[in-house]
């Protein structure tokens, strides 16, 4: 057995994602992210294929987004306060990490288990971002999945997809403790 790390399995089980809506300035830097980039890409990789990849958006990216949001809402003919609620979620942020599914050919991988690295990836980059000091949230939302977005907004291949936008900054105001999962209901023990 390994030696037992209490302090990361104590981090594991009282971390928490802060809401995007209360991250601030300062954002890390290039150096202090380049660590959280790095143990994303740490993730599990059946086959090593590496079906995702990062692109890292400064405040500049994200507004010039925000704009965006505008026009494919419309074209989708969403109500406009779900089109403001999700162009806020670009316009307010200092940073964020989209987290790219890029499939891979395989005939050995199937396109679920290289989704679900690309979901690893986000985790992975969420949980660092939060041991490193900073806020950080994992959204999506409506725009993410909208095909003119993210061709046009992030250069994105067809095939690919946005497995989840990592927003990064300073902690704001702490929300109140959530419920978390009952082990009662949630875990089921077979043992034979």
């Amino acid at each position: 057995m390994a030696q037992p790390r209490a302090d990361v399995l104590d981090f594991l089980l009282s971390r928490r994602s802060r809401p995007a809506k209360t991250l601030s300035d300062p954002v890390p830097d290039r150096d202090a992210l380049e660590p959280i980039l790095r143990s994303a890409l740490r993730s599990p990789d059946h086959g090593k294929l590496e079906p995702w990849r990062l692109i890292v958006l400064e405040r500049a990216a994200l507004r010039r987004l925000a704009d965006r949001v505008g026009s494919c809402g419309a074209a989708q003919g969403r109500p406009p306060e779900e089109i403001d609620k999700q162009r806020l979620q670009y316009a307010d942020a200092g940073l964020a990490v989209a987290v790219v599914f890029s499939p891979v050919e395989s005939d050995k991988i199937p396109r679920t288990e290289q989704l679900l690295s690309a979901g690893a990836v986000c985790t992975q980059l969420l949980n660092a971002a939060l041991a490193a000091g900073w806020g950080a949230n994992w959204l999506t939302g409506w725009a993410s999945r909208d095909e003119t977005f993210r061709r046009d907004g992030l250069g994105l291949d067809p095939q690919e997809e946005i497995a989840g936008l990592i927003h990064i900054g300073t902690e704001g105001a702490t929300p109140p403790e959530r419920p978390r999962p009952d082990m009662d209901r949630k875990v089921l023990w077979v043992t034979q």
